[in-house]
């Protein structure tokens, strides 16, 4: 498939980017502790049943000026001993509200940087895990690591505590970009890594890039996709870069160096999909690819994948999602339950009560639709009236009238061939994927786009 670079910059506009519905900039802080013990309970009764746990670890040696996650640059081994102690409080308090019976199907670390911290302290955890929560023997145990302070018996070490994935943030293969940003290269070779991993086992390998940083060129950035392709990861991610100065002050400091302009980026994202479509990866939803016989591609395939904060995932080994850590946010079926954002004022909520949630959403029955429409279109990139009706128990006509379905809305896309209508289904195509956060805005009937509230699409 070819790009058609004037549909994208047609439509370029903010928009969320719907990794939550309703996203995050609903969340409100009437939400208390017991609201958040009260949904814990409530899930048990819930779908899906199994279960996925997530851990934040908020620190990092340097501090990126891309970076839009909730992060410190603190080194000290007291913080990080507090910090995990108030970690495990917080895991056996929701573990001891939680049906025994349920699995384990997903364990993700995200950052910050997770392997920034002492890995003794990640066995203490899993080892906590392992004895709060039945795991499941395929469960899909994942850390997201910086290359930078990744050594091979770090990778020795999280093979033997159970993990099975890795995610490593390289961003940009170029130096001189990462320098710009204020990211360190890799510590050893990353087709070194990759080796290593394979030889103990791992069943996954994710690249992480971003495209629209401060001194990316056609050229340099073609050198690091062709970088990634030798790596030969199952999964790769790029990441369009989301400027918004208004939320991270850091990135203001971009602005300096000079941002590729929407074009710039759309050539970068040009060159990133035609080497990776031609070289055996198969594009997913927005930003993603997999080698054909990944597990994400072969959920694609099945109209079974699936999407949340820690990105794309399948239904099989995707749970109600219980986060821990400050920041971190609970997925589950009827609402999001956010804890406090400072490590300091986490670590203190958790010695004072036992739980630090800070902030909400309680989600009800036609938003869960709505959820559920929103989900198909930018994962799976088909919509069923009828089917989703059936899990609600509606028709396909109360379905369109809960997410304010209007053919109208869609007549661009019609008129562009970006999708499809046939009876009570939507169909999107290759093209469409390319702007599937404009056609997901559709089916949104709270949506308000105010400036500096979203970042553009492209």
């Amino acid at each position: 498939m070819k790009i058609r670079k004037d549909l994208i910059l047609k439509y370029n506009q903010a928009g969320p980017r719907y990794t939550s519905y309703p996203p995050a900039n609903y969340f409100h802080e009437g939400i208390a502790a017991d609201d958040f013990k009260r949904a814990i309970s409530q899930s048990n009764h819930e779908r899906p049943q199994n279960i996925s746990l997530y851990v934040h670890i908020p620190f990092c040696p340097r501090l990126c000026h891309f970076c839009g996650c909730t992060t410190s640059g603190s080194k000290d081994i007291n913080v990080f001993r507090s910090y995990i102690d108030a970690l495990k409080t917080e895991i056996s308090q929701v573990a001891q509200l939680l049906d025994p019976g349920r699995s384990v199907t997903q364990i993700h670390w995200g950052g910050g940087t997770p392997n920034s911290i002492p890995l003794d302290m990640v066995q203490e955890v899993m080892d906590l895990f392992r004895s709060h929560f039945k795991i499941e023997p395929h469960a899909e145990i994942a850390m997201e690591c910086s290359p930078a302070y990744l050594e091979f018996e770090d990778i020795d070490r999280l093979a033997a505590m159970g993990f099975n994935r890795l995610s490593l943030g390289i961003q940009d293969f170029n130096d001189d970009v990462l320098k710009n940003v204020n990211r360190e290269p890799s510590k050893h070779p990353v087709d070194q890594l990759a080796n290593r991993m394979n030889e103990n086992g791992f069943k996954g390998l994710n690249l992480d890039l971003i495209y629209g940083l401060p001194g990316q060129t056609p050229e340099n950035f073609k050198k690091s996709i062709e970088k990634a392709i030798e790596v030969n990861p199952n999964r790769l991610a790029t990441f369009s870069y989301a400027h918004v100065p208004w939320v991270k002050k850091a990135q203001s400091v971009l602005e300096e160096i000079g941002i590729p302009s929407a074009g710039e980026k759309l050539a970068l994202m040009e060159i990133a999909y035609g080497l990776l479509t031609e070289n055996g990866y198969m594009s997913i939803g927005m930003d993603h690819y997999a080698k054909p016989d990944d597990d994400l591609y072969q959920a694609f395939l099945d109209k079974q994948l699936h999407r949340n904060f820690q990105g794309y995932c399948t239904r099989a080994t995707t749970g109600q999602v219980y986060g821990f850590g400050c920041s971190s946010i609970s997925q589950l079926d009827s609402g999001y339950y956010q804890n406090k954002k400072t490590i300091k004022g986490y670590i203190e909520s958790i010695g004072n009560t036992g739980w630090a949630v800070e902030r909400g959403y309680q989600v009800n029955t036609d938003e869960k639709i709505t959820r559920t429409v929103i989900n198909e279109v930018m994962c799976n990139l088909f919509v069923d009236f009828n089917e989703i009706g059936k899990l609600f128990g509606k028709d396909a006509a109360e379905v369109k009238e809960i997410v304010g379905y209007d053919v109208d809305k869609l007549a661009l896309f019609l008129a562009d061939n970006l999708l499809g209508i046939k009876e009570e289904k939507i169909k999107i195509n290759a093209d469409g994927s390319l702007v599937i956060r404009n056609i997901a805005m559709t089916f949104d009937p709270q949506l308000s786009v105010n400036q500096n509230q979203y970042s553009k699409t492209i």
